[in-house]
């Protein structure tokens, strides 16, 4: 059961976990373009196309006439990708440390 409580932290989970495997199929692939990704990952156009401009954004990826490329800032982001998702990590654990009598 997913309450009003937690369903926008895992939306917001699901939707970083799509946005992180497309970056992985744009690394994985440059230049990559929109029908490729929604074929290999089996999410929806419409879904890779929004996670493609929150990349954009966010500096991570630029569009090109072949299709999604990374930019100098992907390396960057990478390395320090695997702390902020320990960071992510380690808040999950603390909300289990809430003890609640039942």
């Amino acid at each position: 059961m997913i309450s009003i409580l937690t369903e926008k932290v895992s939306g917001e989970l699901e939707m970083l976990q799509r946005h992180l495997l497309i970056l992985k199929h744009v690394v994985e692939n440059e230049p990559i373009g929109i029908l490729k990704l929604a074929e290999e990952t089996d999410i929806p156009s419409h879904k890779v196309r929004y996670s493609l401009r929150i990349l954009e954004q966010e500096g991570l990826i630029k569009a090109t006439a072949p299709g999604a490329t990374t930019t100098q800032q992907t390396g960057q982001f990478l390395k320090e990708l695997d702390s902020m998702i320990e960071e992510l990590s380690k808040r999950a654990g603390e909300l289990k440390e809430i003890k609640i009598a039942r």
